[in-house]
C-alpha cells in the first residue's frame, strides 16, 4: 500500500493543503488538537471531492444504463461466436463503437477519486511515522498526532503493534474496537448501496449476464473492504466511510427521481407522478415534462409501467402530449394509440339508425299490413292480381309480364316459385 501511495505523491501537496484549510476553520470551533477538527476536515475533503465528481457520476449512470440496454445484443454475439474468442472481441468492440458506449465509464468515479484516496493515505502515513509532508509542518504534525477519534488516533491501524499505538497516546483495544466498527459500517454501507441498485434500479424485464456480475459484486466488494480495511489508518477509514455514505445517499436520490426504465423504482416513480399529475391536472416542472415526453416518444416500445401510466391518464380525461405537457379533454375522451399517436373519440353519440322490424314467416307469405309511414309493398312481393281460373287462350298459359314478380300459388308436392314446363310425352 505504501508503494502504491508513493506513486500519487504528486497530489499530496494539494490534498494536505485542503485538509489544513478545513482544519483552520474547525480548529477555531472545536480546538486545533481535537479529533473533531481533524476528522471533520477529512469529511469535508470527501464532500468537496464528491461534488467535483458529480458530472462523472451522471456519466456513470448513463453508461450503466447503456450497458444494460446492450446486454441482449452482447449475449447474441457471445452465442454466435462462442468458439471464436477473437471474433467475439471484435464484434463487441464494434457494438460499443456503434452505440457510443464505453464499459470503463461505469468505473469513472472510483478511478477519479483513487488518486485523492492514496494521497490521503500517504499524508496519514507520514503523520503516523512523524514525518512532515506537503504543507503539514512540525506544529500541524504534532497537533494531528494528538487528535483522537473516539479514543483512536488518526494514523493508527487495526494491525499496529501495542508499542506503535502507545507512541500515539492510545491503547490497542480502543484502536481495534474503533477500527472494527468503522470497517463493519464501511462494508455494510457498500453492501446496501449495491443491493438497492440490484433490487430497485435494474430493468427486471431483461435477464442478462450483466445482472449476474452486479449481483456477484454485491457480495465481493464488502469482503474486499473488510480485508483491506484492517490495513487502513483511522483517518482513511473516515474518508472511505464518508464516501460510501455519500454514494448511498446519491444512489437513493437517483433511484427516487430518475429510475432505470423497466425497474421497480420506475413503477413507484410513475405511480407518484400519476397522483401528482391527476391532482394538479398538469406536469409541474421541467423534470416531470422530460419524463412524460420520453414516455410519449417511445410509442410501441413502452414497457408495462409506462403503458399503465398513459392508460391511467386517459381514463381520467387527461392526455399526454409530445412536448411533455398534460392537457385536459372536456369534449373528447383522448386515447393514446400504441404507436404513440393521439386519437380522439367524440363523447356526444350520434343517433343510431333504426332497423326495420322483422316480420314473421306467416306475415311475409300473407303480405301482412305495413306499418304506417312506410312505402307500399313492392310489386315483386305481391301476388298477381290476375285471377287463378282465367281461361287459357288456345291452350296456352297466361303470360306474366316480365319483371312483375308474380308468384304462383304453392300446391302440395310442388316447389314454390316458377316451374319448368314439362316436355310433351311421346306417343
Amino acid at each position: 500500500m505504501d508503494t502504491i501511495a508513493s506513486l500519487f505523491s504528486f497530489i499530496t501537496w494539494p490534498v494536505s493543503w485542503v485538509i489544513v484549510q478545513f482544519h483552520t476553520v474547525y480548529g477555531a470551533i472545536f480546538g486545533p488538537d481535537t479529533g473533531w477538527a481533524w476528522g471533520l476536515s477529512i469529511v469535508s475533503l470527501v464532500i468537496l471531492i464528491r461534488i467535483c465528481l458529480i458530472p462523472l457520476f451522471v456519466k456513470q449512470i448513463k453508461a450503466t444504463r447503456a450497458m444494460q440496454t446492450l446486454q441482449p445484443e452482447m449475449k447474441k454475439i457471445q452465442e454466435r461466436y462462442k468458439n471464436d474468442k477473437q471474433r467475439q472481441s471484435e464484434e463487441m468492440m464494434k457494438l460499443y463503437k456503434e452505440s457510443g458506449t464505453n464499459p470503463l465509464s461505469s468505473c469513472l468515479p472510483i478511478l477519479a477519486q483513487s488518486p485523492f484516496f492514496f494521497a490521503l493515505y500517504h499524508v496519514l502515513n507520514g503523520i503516523a511515522t512523524g514525518k512532515t509532508i506537503g504543507v503539514i509542518d512540525d506544529q500541524l504534525l504534532a497537533s494531528a498526532r494528538k487528535a483522537h477519534i473516539v479514543g483512536a488516533p488518526l494514523a493508527a491501524k487495526f494491525m499496529d503493534s501495542t508499542d506503535k499505538v502507545a507512541a500515539l497516546g492510545a491503547s490497542l483495544t480502543d484502536v481495534r474496537v474503533v477500527t472494527a466498527v468503522m470497517i463493519i459500517l464501511m462494508s455494510a454501507s457498500q453492501f446496501y448501496t449495491q443491493r438497492q441498485l440490484m433490487t430497485k434500479n435494474v430493468d427486471t424485464t431483461v435477464k442478462t449476464p450483466f445482472m449476474q456480475q452486479q449481483k456477484m459484486l454485491m457480495y465481493v466488494f464488502p469482503v474486499m473492504f473488510a480485508i483491506f480495511g484492517i490495513n487502513f489508518p483511522v483517518g482513511v477509514l473516515v474518508y472511505w466511510l464518508t464516501t460510501n455514505v455519500w454514494t448511498m445517499g446519491q444512489q437513493m436520490y437517483v433511484i427516487h427521481n430518475n429510475p432505470t426504465p423497466g425497474s421497480k423504482a420506475q413503477a413507484a416513480y410513475l405511480e407518484r407522478l400519476f397522483k401528482h399529475v391527476t391532482h394538479h391536472g398538469k406536469t409541474r416542472n421541467r423534470r416531470e415534462k422530460a419524463i412524460v415526453k420520453a414516455i410519449v416518444v417511445k410509442g410501441r416500445d413502452r414497457n408495462e409501467f409506462e403503458r399503465k401510466f398513459i392508460n391511467g391518464l386517459n381514463k381520467t380525461g387527461l392526455a399526454a402530449q409530445s412536448d411533455g405537457s398534460v392537457v385536459k379533454s372536456d369534449s373528447a375522451a383522448v386515447a393514446q394509440a400504441e404507436d404513440g399517436t393521439t386519437t380522439a373519440t367524440a363523447t356526444a353519440t350520434a343517433p343510431r339508425r333504426q332497423q326495420p322490424k322483422r316480420q314473421s314467416k306467416s306475415q311475409r307469405q300473407s303480405g301482412g299490413a305495413k306499418p304506417a309511414g312506410e312505402a307500399t309493398e313492392s310489386p315483386s312481393l305481391t301476388k298477381s292480381d290476375e285471377p287463378e281460373d282465367a281461361p287459357a287462350a288456345a291452350g296456352k298459359k297466361p303470360a306474366s309480364k316480365p319483371g312483375n314478380g308474380a308468384r304462383s300459388k304453392a300446391q302440395s308436392g310442388q316447389r314454390k316459385g316458377p316451374q319448368r314446363p314439362k316436355s310433351p310425352s311421346k306417343k
